[in-house]
């Protein structure tokens, strides 16, 4: 198959729900996170019948790609040309691997497995409501679902308890994740709520408990970064960064000065191309964002599997978007993404 004979015909929009295992509660800047909700995807469609859909990166005008050559938009071996497509980065990538018969990551390069670990990222303060009971339920509820890695938020003192009874409870959470979870990775996600002096005072407590990573504990900044760095010492504790509006050149400064261990860009807000782009230039492990929709864990799953160096990824607690079995998507050998709207 070709994608020389396929022009543009037809560029619409639908909208899919989407919901989470649960209502999702708060984390250190932000309230409920809700139990799902409703997104626009958008629908390519070329003059031979061929179908490609997916999430849009940013509101944009399709009419002007209608009756255009497809291989003017995207290329398989690079991702979307034209500036005017880049809206469509998702759907595109979807109609040509589909024209293809090839799922996105082998489209894209198939450097990794396609099967991917995948941490629930899904374990807020929910226990602000209902105690640390809470926590344990939640932990229970996105085992049985199939996650076996998972990610805490903290940060509690920032704004919703007093700062050292909210680190007490970050404390006490990660113990107990520990504790019920031998075997399991634990992440933890401060929001950039922690200072510095106060993010050192829960490493040291949580020493035992194996962190796998410390996300987002405070903006990027240099001095801190590196204040942290010495203080992890010879730990094997990764340092994850760059989802919120990052600066992508300072982010891929900071990996190749071994401050940044993990890259996150957001896997919508930076894009498939995007990440095309900058992973080669990436001196740093990658773990692209998803919070917020399931369908952007089997996005992240893909780009994984398709690029590498992204050894887990974050995995939104929800059904029918993706297939998780003991800890890992599993990705299909359907053409593009494999599913289907709706």
């Amino acid at each position: 198959m070709t994608l020389s004979k396929h022009t543009i015909s037809s560029v619409t929009t639908v909208q899919l729900g989407y919901e989470y295992l649960r209502t999702v509660g708060r984390n250190s800047f932000l309230g409920s996170h809700g139990n799902g909700g409703s997104v626009t995807a958008y629908v390519v469609e070329t003059d031979r019948g061929a179908t490609g859909w997916g999430l849009p990166l940013s509101d944009g005008d399709p009419g002007p790609l209608i009756g255009r050559p497809l291989v003017e938009l995207i290329d398989p071996e690079r991702g979307v040309l034209d500036p005017a497509a880049e809206f469509l980065d998702y759907p595109l990538h979807d109609l040509a691997a589909r024209i293809l018969e090839v799922p996105v990551y082998a489209m894209i390069g198939g450097a990794g497995s396609p099967r991917v670990r995948c941490y629930s990222g899904g374990i807020y303060f929910d226990d602000l409501d209902g105690g640390p009971a809470a926590i344990r339920a939640n932990l229970a509820q996105d085992h049985a679902f199939g996650f076996r890695d998972f990610k805490l938020k903290i940060g509690r003192g920032h704004r919703w308890m007093d700062p050292r009874e909210g680190l007490r409870r970050d404390i006490e959470v990660t113990r107990l994740t520990r504790e019920l979870y031998p075997d399991a990775a634990i992440l933890v996600d401060g929001n950039d709520g922690f200072t510095l002096n106060g993010l050192f005072e829960y490493v040291d407590a949580v020493a035992d408990c194996g962190l796998y990573w410390i996300e987002e504990p405070f903006p990027e900044r240099r001095p801190d970064l590196q204040a942290l760095r010495e203080h992890l010492h010879d730990s094997p504790i990764r340092i994850a960064d760059g989802e919120y509006d990052p600066n992508v050149e300072h982010v891929l400064a900071l990996a190749a000065e071994g401050l940044v261990d993990v890259a996150l860009m957001d896997v919508i807000g930076h894009g498939l191309t995007a990440w095309r782009r900058t992973m080669p230039l990436l001196q740093a492990e990658a773990s692209p964002h998803a919070w917020g929709l399931p369908l952007k864990t089997l996005y992240a799953a893909h780009l994984a599997a398709g690029l590498g160096k992204t050894p887990i990824i974050e995995g939104v607690p929800g059904p029918n978007a993706y297939t998780l079995e003991d800890g890992y998507v599993v990705l299909s050998e359907e053409p593009g993404f494999g599913l289907k709207p709706g």
